[in-house]
């Protein structure tokens, strides 16, 4: 999205502050066509929780402007946004958004991500390190390369940067396919491949699923236990290497049918092996794929299951895939470092994003997040983009062979992370 115009004529610190807490915001004229000594601003708080609540017009009240920059103190109330109307003179007052959180929610950053994406080592069309630099120019944070049973194309994508100075962050990564089962898996994260690298492989891991599977007992009808037992024993797998093992769609249409089928699907949901599941994707623009798996994640909630959800694009290129800018997930974490990652996604403090062009941006996640997704997209996403833009171009320059892109980089390092302190007041 673009960055609003607003940001053009002012700055505005912070935007997301600690709920019930006395908070100073600073807003910094930009332009000399609104610099006053004087203004006038109203408060409104968008879900009507505390004072400025109800149907009434918004009191303006008096502030002026100390060597340029208007500060005042104020107690933001409850979760929720606020709207600061700030007018000078007779012109039509400027909307200044702000958004409060609770403590839990407040320690922690919002960071953009893709785990599932291909690169000409598997079906793809570009070379590792490209993904890697495409994200960081879409504004991604986090990535992970997920080719189609390799592992070693992740960790090839991360080599190309060794020794650069790159604020995204890039994680092994693959799209794990076992012999007996068309169910699809992510392996975000884990510190070795679950593949079955060949032949010679299979015996010992197909004797310790049969083994799994014999232990399984009755099963529902059309459900087989060899099936069900890889997928068991390759979320296990995944975890105990430390990484994270996605349910990955499971309304993607193939040979004229869902894969991997509705009854292993139903299974899966009910007993939930997965640590996440992948409710948006962008693999080839498939709307009824992606509406049915929201609507499953709609029921399971129903019943009581707490799904963790991931937004990916499944992009087999940065540059023809068409949709892969506008699928990903945005993870609520302590940091940007795989484990807290991990971890948040785990704790449901996560959404999955579509942001299709020419349309408002949707999350599907826990409603707090839903809600908090949106004024990110509007209000610091734009120009965290930015940002990011200029440095995915270096790291592209950079594996290109441009011999000074890595010093620029290095100079650019950083700048992500102290616009949110910034904005979050630290």
């Amino acid at each position: 999205m673009e960055v609003k115009e607003l940001y053009r004529f002012f700055d505005v610190a912070p935007r997301v502050v600690p709920a019930d807490v006395a908070t100073t915001i600073e807003i910094t004229p930009l332009q000399n066509a609104w610099r006053r000594d004087e203004y006038e601003i109203a408060y409104l708080a968008m879900d009507g929780y505390g004072s400025q609540a109800g149907w009434d017009a918004p009191e303006f009240i008096p502030v002026r402007a100390t060597d340029g920059v208007i500060r005042f103190e104020a107690t933001f109330q409850d979760e929720q946004e606020h709207i600061l109307l700030l007018k000078s003179d007779d012109r039509q007052p400027v909307e200044i958004r702000i958004y409060s959180l609770r403590d839990d929610l407040f320690a922690r950053r919002p960071y953009k991500g893709d785990i599932h994406l291909h690169s000409c080592r598997s079906d793809g069309s570009e070379d590792p390190a490209y993904v890697a630099g495409a994200c960081r120019r879409i504004g991604l944070d986090f990535m992970s390369l997920t080719d189609h049973g390799k592992y070693g194309p992740s960790l090839e994508a991360i080599a190309a940067y060794d020794g650069v100075k790159v604020d995204l962050r890039m994680y092994p990564g693959e799209e794990v396919h076992l012999p007996n089962t068309s169910t699809h898996i992510i392996n975000f994260g884990g510190s070795c491949s679950v593949n079955m690298a060949g032949p010679d492989e299979h015996p010992p891991h197909l004797n310790e699923i049969k083994k799994l599977a014999a232990k399984l007992g009755s099963l529902p009808q059309g459900v087989d236990p060899l099936n069900y037992a890889e997928c068991v024993w390759a979320f296990d797998r995944i975890r105990r290497a430390g990484g994270l093992g996605v349910f990955c769609h499971p309304y993607w249409v193939a040979a004229k049918r869902y894969h991997p089928g509705m009854p292993l699907t139903d299974y899966i949901f009910e007993t939930q092996p997965f640590d996440a599941y992948e409710v948006i994707g962008g693999y080839d623009g498939n709307c009824d794929s992606n509406t049915l798996q929201v609507g499953r994640y709609h029921d399971e909630q129903a019943k009581g299951r707490k799904i963790p959800v991931v937004g990916v694009t499944d992009a087999h290129s940065c540059q023809r895939h068409r949709y892969f800018d506008t699928y990903y997930t945005i993870a609520f974490s302590p940091s940007c470092g795989l484990q807290d990652l991990i971890g948040s996604i785990k704790d449901l403090y996560s959404v999955a994003m579509e942001s299709l062009p020419n349309d408002r941006p949707r999350p599907v996640g826990p409603m707090r997040l839903m809600k908090y997704a949106l004024f990110l997209e509007r209000e610091i996403f734009p120009q965290h983009d930015e940002l990011c833009l200029e440095e995915g171009r270096l790291m592209l320059a950079y594996i290109a062979g441009d011999t000074d892109a890595a010093d620029a980089l290095a100079r650019l390092s950083g700048r992500t992370a102290a616009m949110y302190k910034r904005y979050w007041g630290e």
